[in-house]
């Protein structure tokens, strides 16, 4: 990457999980109109995805920036299954047509999901397994796990459940950056959890890293992705660490200081990138890279790659239900999340309602936004209104002239050594973000 390109453009950006971002979520609906809006989707037999969000952790890692709730009390397990299935039998109650809708995913997030014993794991997953319709040309159940705190007991209820991807979180294998992250994973441990998974018959096994991290250095990043290749996982996601100290106070325990910053940081990246090449991985996306035997770079070749709140995703949904606290879900005209503070979430579940905390209700430029953003995300390209060409090639000026990005005609397109900055090429679609610049910093940097 040209060092003049990563000083110019590292600036504050959305990572576009959604569109609006949620810090311009507006017109939020009410939960009547959330219901309405899922049946309006469920009508039309859309196919759908589920998550659960788990959120409890027993210790805190320093650099996540998840919603979580840090305990060492499993006593916990039983009530939030039931609030989960409370939940669960709201919508089944208010949204009628769902059980009869295709469900291509389901996803158990965190937090911690297997902070859940291999018991509770199957005592939360068989009653809404048995009772949706799963879509016949593949169902697909995954799962987000600590290798800290994962049994192949736990793994092998999954399976007989019918899961067949397991993400491991990794961040890296170093000593030093594991202790300052506040999370000791030594590699012998995830390579148990690899190879047991594999055993057991989880046909895509992904790990997460992160670059930026504190006291990470390029020859410790390396011996990272070396030990990465190793273990063959079928996917990786190399996250950019988000440092956003205002939202959550635990990443004030290092300083700025011991983060790699700028031009150092992003070599971390590319450094990481041509490894991962080499070895036989494809850059998927934004930060994604997978074998090619992996449904994710199918999905790239085939052009059905999606994007939602999970990340990247090989196949696309018209409705993503969220359950549990704080969880987001995606209507094609609707997001909507739940309670983000636990009690508050519990007490309103149990007296029997939907817990909406707030959510944004699409306006028709707000849809035809997020699809090209969608499909810059997701594609490289994306096709203008003829009313924008003229104020997306000022605002892209510089990137264009830079040779970062193209726009020929009506089709804008992010070229090869654009790649890094398609954070800032999304930025010049995000029609709220350039009516109303945010006056206090919001987002991470791009790079």
């Amino acid at each position: 990457m040209n060092s003049n390109h990563a000083k110019k453009y590292d600036v504050p950006a959305p990572r576009y999980t959604s569109y609006p971002t949620v810090p311009y979520w507006e017109t939020s609906p009410t939960t009547d109109q959330w219901v309405a809006e899922l049946n309006k989707a469920f009508s039309a037999q859309a196919k759908w995805s589920l998550y659960l969000h788990i959120p409890f952790c027993e210790t805190l890692c320093t650099f996540c920036g998840c919603n979580t709730s840090i305990t060492k009390d499993h006593g916990k397990e039983d009530h939030y299954i039931e609030l989960l299935h409370r939940e669960w039998d709201l919508y089944k109650k208010r949204v009628p047509e769902l059980l009869k809708s295709p469900l291509l995913d389901l996803h158990l997030g965190g937090g911690t999901p297997t902070f859940l014993s291999a018991e509770n794991l199957i005592k939360l997953l068989s009653p809404i397994l048995a009772e949706v319709k799963k879509d016949s040309s593949g169902f697909e159940g995954s799962i987000e796990v600590d290798p800290r705190r994962t049994t192949v007991e736990q793994l092998k209820a999954l399976k007989d459940l019918g899961f067949t991807r397991v993400s491991m979180g990794v961040q890296d294998f170093n000593p030093e950056v594991q202790r300052l992250v506040n999370r000791i994973q030594p590699y012998e441990v995830t390579a148990a959890l690899t190879t047991g998974a594999r055993d057991l018959g989880f046909v895509s096994v992904n790990y997460d890293l992160i670059y930026g991290l504190p006291k990470q250095i390029l020859t410790s990043m390396n011996e990272t992705v070396s030990k990465t290749i190793g273990l063959r996982p079928d996917r990786i996601a190399l996250y950019s660490y988000a440092h956003v100290p205002w939202i959550k106070p635990a990443q004030r325990l290092f300083t700025e200081e011991d983060l790699p910053a700028g031009e150092e940081k992003r070599k971390l990246y590319e450094s990481a990138r041509a490894s991962l090449e080499r070895a036989g991985y494809v850059e998927i996306g934004m930060d994604h890279f997978a074998l090619k035997s992996d449904s994710l770079y199918k999905a790239d070749v085939n052009h059905t790659l999606h994007r939602n709140f999970m990340g990247y995703t090989s196949r696309r949904t018209e409705v993503l239900l969220g359950l549990g606290v704080s969880a987001i879900s995606e209507a094609p005209t609707c997001f909507h999340q739940n309670e983000k503070v636990l009690p508050v979430y519990d007490r309103r579940v149990m007296t029997g309602e939907v817990a909406t905390l707030r959510g944004h209700l699409l306006t028709k430029e707000d849809m035809a936004a997020r699809e090209q953003i969608l499909q810059l995300m997701t594609q490289w390209h994306t096709r203008l209104e003829q009313t924008q060409i003229e104020e997306v090639q000022k605002i892209l000026e510089p990137l264009i002239l830079d040779r970062l990005v193209e726009l020929k005609g009506d089709v804008l397109s992010i070229t090869e050594d654009g790649r890094p900055f398609l954070r800032n090429a999304c930025m010049a679609l995000d029609r709220r973000l350039l009516a109303k610049a945010p006056q206090t910093k919001i987002f991470s940097q791009a790079l």
